[in-house]
């Protein structure tokens, strides 16, 4: 839909443009953050002592 409004001449080309931003904004992301955190742990990526400890283990600096 943004392809369509930006490279063919239409009288609601403004319409598309904004339609494929809201589907692009509402529906694809969502999708995709989900697909990736899916199996993912919060408890990973909190800021702790354990957490702490870990990054400095593995750290190289």
């Amino acid at each position: 839909m943004i392809t369509y409004g930006v490279f063919f001449e239409s009288e609601y080309y403004q319409k598309f443009i904004g339609f494929g931003i809201l589907i692009l904004f509402f529906i694809v992301f969502p999708l995709f953050s989900y697909y990736r955190w899916k199996d993912k742990k919060m408890e990973d990526y909190y800021l702790n002592k354990e957490n702490l400890k870990k990054f400095r283990e593995n750290s190289d600096l």
